[in-house]
């Protein structure tokens, strides 16, 4: 894991301000909470705010958010340095990857899928590659344990990766064609591999239905 920061000056944008249609989005959020808990609203105004902003979060929209807010800019600060869901720095145009690196996920080869993203974005995380399309980091727990290794892509999970599955996926958002989310080896959600092994006989569906 990685400290995080905001990206240096030189990559920080000077001004930050919704869209119309984001500013009118935000308002009915921030209208959900009582008076003197506006605070609360912060995550998914921030998540707003990064999609607005090329997938990542600048240090002004921090400010211009906890400004909108009434909290103080270190509190704004404190939520975006704590969540890996929040972007500090600028990420590939076409997918930003998030490698689960906690203990089921590496007894099941998570090590191969960070050696994939070092080949083939950078040798080091939160670096865009060349062609700026793809960027990586690694993560704690994404809660997909049972279909481990895996990953986030933006706000979709793709599961049961294998080193060359994980290479075709990364190909694929490179391309512009996407794979689908859940597992890539063909199992259905989280049921055992080569598929269901209970409650097959149909003679249990037929009792029911004659009920």
């Amino acid at each position: 894991m990685s400290v995080r920061r905001l990206a240096p000056a030189e990559l920080q944008p000077k001004e930050f301000a919704f869209t119309a249609a984001n500013m009118e989005w935000a308002k009915k959020q921030i209208a959900k909470y009582p008076e003197g808990r506006q605070a609360s609203a912060v995550i998914p105004l921030m998540w707003r705010a990064q999609e607005q902003h090329h997938g990542w979060l600048p240090e002004v929209a921090i400010r211009y958010i906890a400004g909108m807010l009434g909290m103080d800019h270190i509190r704004a600060l404190e939520v975006a340095t704590f969540y890996t869901q929040f972007q500090l720095q600028p990420v590939g145009s076409k997918a930003h990857v998030q490698v689960c690196g906690t203990t089921p996920c590496m007894l099941r080869g998570s090590a191969g899928l960070f050696d994939v993203c070092k080949k083939k974005i950078h040798p080091e995380p939160f670096h865009v590659s060349a062609d700026g399309k793809l960027s990586w980091e690694e993560v704690e727990c994404l809660g997909a344990c049972v279909n481990a290794p895996m990953a986030l892509i933006w706000s979709d999970t793709y599961e049961d990766l294998t080193p060359e599955s994980f290479e075709k996926l990364l190909d694929g958002f490179a391309a512009g064609t996407p794979p689908k989310p859940g597992p890539q080896n063909g199992r259905q959600f989280s049921e055992p591999e080569g598929g269901a092994t209970a409650l097959t006989d149909p003679a249990l569906y037929a009792k029911a239905k004659q009920k």
